[in-house]
């Protein structure tokens, strides 16, 4: 939404003059005590008597003035009322600023430095009397006329002197004690402003490995290094502590409400920060995961497959993560699922022999099939004539693998036999030793990124963008290919 600025003759705009910011009209507070409800009520009242405008029948909500009108560039705090921005001042009649506003904020400073020299001269003053109080009771003690009147003098310049000497001194203290309080909240932003800079991951790859799920700050620099020309500009996060943050989201499982204080942003802005950066990430790192050529598979195919399945192999299987329940009845049956007993979304993923990730479907409701799932979402299409395909028992697609010239095998059931048949159990025990690598993925893809290990908000299936792609399309796939080292040795 375009914001524009109230003020007469004043054309700044939000599309434009994206460097100004654009206050609202002050609103009355009611719910802080008396002395802030009148302040804040002369406050709308000024703000109203400047823009000297008829807004009957306006919303007042919509009615904003850009920081262009005021001396330092932006409005000061409610109680600041002494401050030349506690109303906007320049230009506020379509004119240029003045020479006379200009010099506002000068008598400002002038007006607190004749306060702080009005306190050392009291100051003064007090030492100076308790001086002279002492050399008059030395010197006409013994005039008895005038002892009375010295006597009460003296008792009176001393209870001033001692009043304004008490006042001063607790005076400093509160002073001493605002410096300290000042430079310790400083010391604070700056540590939180500093602890995810770059510099504060180099050589530290633990600290990496906690943060990131990266196994090293040279392979998170190379990552960061890939991704920035794509991530968006923001004023209140560089590039890299916006991939930290995301990276955080991903690996922690941690709320956007405790990375906007750990980041020292707001929560919508936290909350966007992490969605656009998945979206970068996602269409960057997608060309990463591949299905790789028949060739590149048999050159690289470990001892273990080839001894018990050949040289044509693929492995799938699928996992579930658990989400919110839906407030749609539709979408709650939809997302049901029996095997977890809670509302999931399921994911299709192929490894290669050596243990790397090659395919990822998108998120498709709990309550679908294993084996409508793999026949709907795309995976056929990279299977090729030949070819072997190694699946738990609820994958029955032997049907469909034989359209197209292979095949697949699965364990053998036990449904209507006491026991399974040597052959069949030394079958079962060989596809076993080989599809387990699947579950190491599926398990190490959870454990380093543990948002998938959580009940993810529904938001995350709401969202579509012009390609029909979720959020949790976007993460799983950012997380397998974050994810995707070969796990089984080649020997």
């Amino acid at each position: 939404m375009v914001n524009y600025c109230r003020v007469f003759g004043c054309t700044n705009r939000s599309d434009r003059e994206k460097h100004l910011e654009y206050y609202r009209l002050p609103k009355v507070i009611t719910n802080q005590g008396e002395q802030c409800q009148k302040l804040s009520e002369e406050r709308r009242r000024l703000w109203l008597a400047k823009l000297n405008q008829d807004l009957r029948g306006k919303n007042l909500d919509n009615v904003r003035i850009c920081s262009a009108h005021f001396l330092s560039g932006k409005r000061s705090d409610l109680y600041q009322k002494d401050d030349p921005d506690w109303v906007p001042s320049v230009g506020m009649t379509g004119q240029q600023r003045s020479p006379e506003k200009a010099g506002t904020s000068s008598r400002y400073s002038r007006r607190g430095n004749r306060t702080q020299q009005r306190l050392r001269e009291a100051a003064a003053d007090a030492a100076a009397g308790a001086g002279v109080a002492a050399e008059t009771d030395d010197s006409e003690t013994d005039d008895p006329t005038t002892s009375g009147y010295i006597s009460s003098n003296l008792c009176s310049t001393e209870t001033q002197s001692e009043l304004t000497g008490d006042l001063i001194e607790a005076m400093t203290s509160e002073l001493q004690n605002l410096r300290t309080e000042s430079i310790q909240l400083c010391s604070d932003v700056a540590h939180l402003s500093t602890t995810y800079d770059q510099s504060a991951f180099v050589d530290n790859d633990e600290k990496v490995l906690f943060f990131t799920g990266l196994p090293t700050y040279q392979i998170l620099l190379v990552l960061f290094t890939f991704l920035s020309p794509h991530l968006p500009v923001k004023k209140s996060l560089d590039k890299f502590k916006q991939l930290m943050l995301t990276l955080m989201r991903l690996r922690l499982n941690v709320s956007t409400t405790f990375l906007s204080y750990a980041f020292n942003i707001s929560i919508a802005t936290a909350s966007r920060i992490v969605t656009d950066v998945i979206d970068v990430m996602f269409i960057r790192m997608k060309p990463l995961i591949i299905w790789p050529e028949r060739e590149h598979l048999q050159k690289t195919m470990p001892m273990q497959f080839r001894k018990h399945v050949g040289k044509k192999c693929a492995v799938i299987d699928c996992f579930e993560v658990f989400i919110e329940r839906p407030s749609n009845l539709i979408a709650r049956a939809e997302t049901w699922s029996s095997y977890k007993h809670h509302n999931t979304v399921k994911f299709l993923i192929g490894i290669t022999p050596q243990g790397t990730v090659s395919y990822i479907s998108n998120a498709w409701g709990g309550r679908v099939s294993d084996k409508y799932l793999t026949e709907n979402c795309g995976f056929l299409d990279n299977i090729v004539p030949g070819d072997l395909v190694l699946a738990d028992r609820g994958f029955n697609i032997q049907a469909t693998l034989g359209c197209i010239m292979a095949h697949v095998k699965i364990p053998a059931f036990t449904r209507g036999k006491s026991q399974l048949a040597p052959v069949d159990l030394e079958t079962t025990r060989k596809i076993a030793h080989v599809r387990i690598h699947v579950e190491r993925v599926i398990g190490s893809v959870r454990q380093k990124y543990t948002i998938l290990g959580g009940i993810l908000p529904i938001d995350f299936l709401m969202c579509k963008d012009s390609d029909g792609y979720c959020t949790i399309d976007k993460i799983g796939l950012v997380c397998c290919a974050l994810v995707n080292p070969s796990i089984v040795d080649f020997d």
